[in-house]
């Protein structure tokens, strides 16, 4: 264990600690929490930032209104429910097509429309919240993953974790859905995470439930050198991010739909550290990297640039961790 822990601090890891004492508590003002915690403020202030966010269809805040959804999605057969201050992907409800007077699910599991109304109350009554505190339910466009993903997501949506620290985009992620994971782009819950390589777009190391693995559990298809469409563009999108929430130590998560190209799915200000492991890097060389090129552009071009100039130095590969 102990040669174990040397390793890690010698690869540059941050652990939780020092993730939370060294980074959020320093750069993450508690009063800016309310713009990435919940999910309908920073829809509105990307909105308004001309971010593209999928599109809301209503927002229920009550539970004498949750039988309100079916007229909210009148005219679309597929949506989203999730909770405005939902975590860990807890408490979405994906629905994916509907047959006659039945919602069906992405894993084909037919729902009554009383059904998903219970599911939409357990969301208002705070089942899924942070803290367990009454919420509201958000019911929203479902996304349609890029076909580039096709071979390497089971049912549900891929997305795309950049960590961005002090307004510059640090290190990536790509989050694949699993049969373990029931489908959701969750690392806890059993989704495979791969590195990205931050200057080429391209997918390197990949791990699922802590577990080097170069092929995805369920398909069989490989990991590494999947390339990621518009990888310059994301890149300054999540940069872009940090004057929505000007948060110093920041998680950017995004999609790629097939029809409308990148958008926003939600902000975090407590970031994992699971990245790290995908990606076979510690985050402290970048971080320290960043921190010595303060004060830091203010145009997001410019911090894409002061990333870039940090991994076209470095010598290393990356390695398992």
């Amino acid at each position: 264990m102990l040669s174990r822990i040397r390793k890690l601090k010698a690869a540059g890891v941050v652990g939780i600690n020092n993730r939370n004492r060294g980074y959020i508590m320093p750069h993450n003002p508690r009063a800016l929490y309310a713009r990435v915690d919940d999910k309908v403020e920073t829809k509105r202030l990307a909105i308004a930032a001309g971010i593209a966010v999928p599109e809301l269809y209503g927002l229920i805040h009550a539970v004498r209104e949750a039988k309100d959804f079916e007229r909210m999605v009148e005219g679309h057969k597929d949506f989203v429910v999730k909770p405005a201050h939902g975590s860990g992907g807890k408490g979405i409800l994906v629905i994916t097509d509907r047959r006659r007077d039945m919602y069906i699910k992405g894993d084909g599991h037919a729902l009554t429309a009383a059904e998903v109304q219970h599911h939409i109350e357990n969301v208002l009554g705070g089942v899924y919240s942070l803290g367990g505190q009454p919420d509201q339910a958000i019911i929203e466009y479902r996304v349609k993953f890029d076909r580039v993903f096709e071979a390497v997501s089971y049912r549900g949506v891929p997305d795309i974790r950049v960590l961005v620290y002090r307004g510059v985009p640090a290190m990536a992620m790509l989050r694949l859905p699993t049969r373990s994971s029931d489908g959701r782009a969750n690392l806890h819950q059993g989704a495979v995470g791969a590195g990205i390589d931050m200057l080429t777009g391209a997918t390197t190391l990949a791990v699922c439930k802590n577990r080097r693995i170069e092929e995805h559990p369920d398909f069989g298809t490989p990991l590494g050198g999947l390339q990621i469409p518009g990888w310059p563009a994301l890149l300054l999108l999540a940069a872009r991010c940090h004057e929505l929430a000007p948060l110093g130590y920041l998680g950017v998560d995004m999609v790629l739909d097939a029809e409308l190209g990148p958008l926003i799915l939600e902000l975090n200000a407590r970031p994992g550290l699971g990245i790290q492991i995908a990606n076979g890097r510690g985050l402290r060389g970048v971080l320290n990297h960043i921190d010595a090129a303060a004060p830091l552009p203010t145009a997001p071009e410019a911090r894409v640039a002061v990333m870039r100039a940090y991994y076209e130095g470095l010598t290393e590969a990356p390695v398992p961790l």
